[in-house]
């Protein structure tokens, strides 16, 4: 088919070209009553000349020769590189003697999947894990979840002082240990609960979630569904079945080695990895821990999400 501003169809070149050919016309007068230059009244008639009216239609304008595509042998070697070895564009061009980019366009050319896309065990294309959802009224279910934190030794760790933090024996051998953040998250409304706690195991998190439950209720929120990962604190822990029981709750859990299952929190953990615990240098673990109240504040009442069409998660709860 021809283009949206060519002056001729391909019946309109036949008939030009019979016009010119046939009737015996000249080129200067077939272009004018067809309303072209002669050059272009010339070039059809002589394709009519030479194959007839099946020259009348579109042809590729794809050059016949290129000499400076990528040769073949370059080609395959970097579809190998990317295959059997799982490197990208930024190692394969170095090494094949060839720009990142050009290595970029070979591989969208040759159809091979992003590295995101792709399973470097295996080098196999990834599943995609389904759509994502989300549950109609707040409380429905409500993700549970731990994230680790190294404490903060007071003065200051290595992001304050660098590699002079460890300098002496002394102090490579000391262990400040670990904070351990439990959240909450509920599935609709994406509204946030957390503390600092000092381990992970079931009587601890059995008190977490009451209350995170309390907190909730607060808002509004009845708790019917609580989805956690297999960590035995949540399946075996006979405190964390009590707490369940006296919520009127159901416990979930996530299919073992798939975390996205449990990804509103798990999405939420890395949210408050980066705008709470490593946002800025902090002098003390005391310091960090004092700024996580208003910093859940925040994100609870103002903090855009795109999820909610950005708006915060406190304007998914009606008032109480």
């Amino acid at each position: 088919m021809s283009h949206a501003n060519a002056p001729l169809s391909e019946l309109g070149r036949l008939r030009l070209a019979r016009f010119r050919v046939e009737a015996g016309a000249s080129e200067a007068q077939a272009a004018e009553r067809f309303q072209v230059s002669v050059t272009t009244a010339a070039r059809w008639a002589s394709r009519y000349r030479q194959q007839g009216a099946a020259a009348m239609v579109d042809r590729s304008s794809r050059p016949h020769r290129c000499p400076h595509q990528t040769r073949r042998r370059l080609v395959k070697k970097v579809v190998h590189l990317r295959t059997k070895r799982g490197w990208g564009p930024a190692r394969i061009g170095p090494r094949v003697g060839l720009p990142a980019s050009t290595v970029h366009k070979i591989l969208r050319r040759q159809g091979l999947p992003r590295l995101v896309d792709v399973d470097l065990a295996t080098r196999g294309e990834l599943r995609r894990r389904g759509h994502r959802y989300e549950h109609e009224h707040p409380g429905d279910l409500v993700h549970v979840d731990i994230k680790k934190l190294g404490r903060i030794p007071d003065g200051g760790g290595w992001k304050a002082h660098g590699r002079s933090m460890g300098s002496t024996a002394a102090k490579k051998k000391a262990r400040t240990g670990y904070d351990y953040v439990h959240s909450m998250v509920d599935d609709h409304s994406r509204l946030a609960y957390s503390e600092i706690l000092t381990d992970e195991k079931g009587p601890t998190c059995a008190g977490f979630i009451l209350r995170a439950a309390e907190h909730f209720a607060g808002h509004g929120i009845t708790i019917e569904r609580v989805i956690t990962d297999n960590h035995f604190s949540y399946r075996r822990s006979t405190d964390v079945k009590a707490a369940m029981t006296v919520l009127g709750a159901t416990p979930k859990f996530i299919k073992p080695h798939c975390p996205w299952q449990n990804g509103k929190v798990e999405r939420f953990n890395r949210t408050l990895a980066t705008e709470w615990a490593y946002r800025q240098v902090f002098d003390s673990n005391a310091e960090r821990a004092a700024a996580l109240a208003p910093w859940l504040n925040e994100y609870n009442t103002q903090r855009r999400h795109s999820a909610l069409g950005g708006l915060p998660p406190i304007s998914r709860l009606s008032p109480t």
